[in-house]
């Protein structure tokens, strides 16, 4: 076990903004006042959240790190890239070798979560979408395992499978780990934010597609995730209502209308898809809430158990929301709804 081989950054360039005016810092920045405590006892919290821009938190720094593969990933081609001089230390860049990071609950309900942080695939936000998120579900019961995913853009290969590769093998490693963290193999959820939520939602719909060659018995359990928390994901790739961001780091320049559809998950919900719960603001400036709507849509269609829940204010980044907001209650909620499909396997 060891810590991820990756740099801290943030994409300050042109190519980093996701709306006319509005760069991702920016976005983030004007949320870190959305980011709260969470409700719990002073025996229970391991550390305050550190904000979206802020150091990684203590409880990050001493989370157990689990290695995904054994030996190198899948795909090659893998090159640093300089890291802006201002990068915020906790967003993740430079990811050569991804990791899980183990949040442990003080009282285990046995559900686990494996968590995806956002950042347009141009890097991995560990602060308020990583450790502040899992410190929130820990407090109520989940072991959450965070996912340090590879970037595509960082000269891999078959850049657009290379993060859904980390996230299937990181649901069977999840599952492979069962007993040593008294989880239930049933009960595993997948929770992504912004472009996180894209790869929880690929992971939700492609669980099955065979993006890489199966190495050893971790590859043989089950990838399906139990259930898939959205949080403003971005989910449709076609120019319109995507995050150009996302897109292209995902995509490439100029990927064709056939890689496009293969990477919009809302083109591939069956009815074997998971349940899945959204989350989305409506004044989003970042990632349409169109998005959304889309998956609703498609889960509706295909007759799989959803909800959504459409904030009128939040933007983008926003988190665990704030507490004098109506944006503040998903995580509340989402657990609820988890506990309501979990009772039943």
């Amino acid at each position: 076990m060891r810590p991820p081989d990756k740099t801290c950054g943030i994409d300050t360039s042109p190519e980093g903004l996701v709306s006319p005016g509005i760069s991702r810092r920016a976005i983030l920045a004007a949320a870190g006042a959305g980011v709260v405590l969470p409700q719990i006892s002073a025996a229970q919290a391991r550390a305050a959240p550190s904000g979206p821009l802020g150091p990684l938190s203590a409880s990050w720094r001493s989370a157990e790190t689990l290695s995904l593969w054994q030996g190198a990933p899948p795909e090659h081609g893998y090159r640093a890239l300089p890291v802006p001089a201002e990068s915020p230390p906790g967003f993740l860049r430079n990811i050569s070798s991804p990791t899980l990071h183990v949040f442990r609950p003080r009282l285990a309900n046995r559900r686990a979560v494996l968590l995806m942080p956002g950042g347009a695939y141009s890097f991995v936000v560990g602060t308020h979408e990583g450790a502040d998120t899992a410190d929130r579900l820990t407090a109520l019961g989940y072991t959450v395992f965070v996912l340090a995913y590879r970037l595509p853009g960082e000269g891999w290969s078959n850049r657009w499978n290379v993060p859904l590769q980390d996230a299937q093998r990181a649901i069977r490693l999840v599952r492979a780990n069962a007993a040593r963290y008294s989880i239930d193999q049933a009960k595993v959820a997948v929770l992504g934010y912004s472009a996180g939520g894209h790869l929880a939602a690929s992971l939700a719909t492609g669980f099955a597609d065979p993006v890489y060659a199966p190495r050893d018995a971790v590859d043989a359990l089950d990838p399906r995730p139990s259930a898939a928390g959205l949080i403003y994901p971005v989910i449709t790739l076609t120019p319109r209502y995507t995050n150009p961001q996302s897109a292209a780091s995902l995509l490439g320049p100029t990927p064709s209308e056939t890689l496009i559809a293969q990477r919009s998950p809302e083109l591939h919900v069956t009815a074997a898809t998971p349940p899945a719960f959204l989350v989305h603001a409506l004044d989003d400036p970042a990632v349409p809430p169109e998005n959304s709507f889309m998956m609703l849509s498609a889960l509706r269609s295909a007759r799989v158990p959803a909800e959504a829940h459409f904030f009128e204010r939040g933007g983008h980044g926003f988190g665990l929301g704030s507490a004098d907001a109506p944006n503040g209650q998903w995580p509340a909620l989402f657990d609820s709804w988890l506990g309501q499909h979990f009772a039943s396997t």
